[in-house]
């Protein structure tokens, strides 16, 4: 976190936002890869129960979130660590 904040403060001025993405559990080749298939099956299972918005998350959800923050869109926005979770932390 204080990296994205200290590397915002540095680059503001030469109009380069910064920003971290903080994703949570995301589905990926590499899920299915690492674990065992009953793992995923409980995993699919228990996370979405985790969340607020009660799924977990795909490779999309964090490129979506990326190409907002490249975006002219995201203008106003540096210095911050944006969570990608379904609200997992949320509830924490």
């Amino acid at each position: 976190m204080q990296l994205t904040k200290v590397t915002a403060l540095e680059a503001g001025p030469y109009g380069i936002n910064v920003n971290s993405i903080a994703p949570g559990t995301i589905l990926t080749e590499l899920t299915y890869a690492a674990r065992s298939k009953e793992e995923v099956e409980r995993l699919i299972k228990e996370l979405p129960e985790r969340t607020a918005l009660g799924r977990v998350g795909k490779p999309e959800d964090i490129a979506n979130l990326a190409l907002f923050l490249a975006s002219d869109d995201s203008s106003l926005i540096t210095g911050q660590v944006i969570g990608c979770d379904g609200g997992y932390h949320a509830r924490m």
